[in-house]
């Protein structure tokens, strides 16, 4: 298994990198959400998962932990391959992918492309504990400054004396109902409104 590739960046495009390790070029697919990241580097380390198959062996690489974690569980589910798994995380964010499944937004899942509505209800179905397995440990290790929008407003909620319950599930109707919404002020208001 090969951990991580750190190197000079032969070659960049959107979906994948070249990776000169000491001069050895190595071929890796990655997310828009990575390429965003290493778009201005030279040189770059990428965590990596080594997808084996009958006819083929893929490299994917990932800028952060937090991502492949996400792409390891999401190609756990069945009927979830490495390039779906792949086109999720460069269709959303890893952590709108979590809240989404935490929050069981199957819309905001059936936005990717090749993600219909019983792959939706699968993958939230087959991960929910999982990712919240998940965030619970990397709550741990993550500062105040990481917090989602949700997990904002469901504070400001709770703190306003709305039952933690409640709340939860007003944020849930809201985000359902609209499943792109990343204003805080705009979810806290709508979330009162549906109390």
């Amino acid at each position: 298994m090969i951990a991580y590739l750190n190197g000079k960046l032969a070659y960049k495009s959107p979906a994948l990198v070249y990776i000169d390790v000491q001069g050895v070029g190595y071929e890796v697919q990655i997310s828009l959400n990575t390429y965003s990241r290493i778009q201005d580097q030279e040189n770059c380390k990428l965590l990596t998962y080594l997808h084996i198959k009958e006819d083929a062996h893929t490299l994917y690489g990932f800028f952060e932990e937090a991502e492949r974690s996400l792409f390891l569980l999401l190609i756990s589910v069945s009927g979830i391959g490495a390039s779906t798994a792949r086109m999720m995380l460069s269709s959303l964010q890893p952590e709108d992918i979590q809240r989404a499944i935490m929050m069981e937004n199957d819309k905001m899942l059936e936005s990717v492309k090749g993600i219909g509505a019983k792959t939706a209800k699968r993958i939230i179905l087959e991960l929910k504990d999982k990712v919240a397995k998940q965030r619970d440990s990397n709550i741990h290790l993550s500062s105040n400054a990481n917090n989602t929008i949700q997990d904002d407003a469901l504070n400001a909620l709770v703190t306003l004396g709305i039952a933690r319950n409640m709340a939860e599930q007003a944020i849930q109707k809201v985000l359902k109902a609209e499943p792109l919404l990343h204003d805080l002020e705009g979810l806290i208001k709508k979330a009162l409104k549906s109390l």
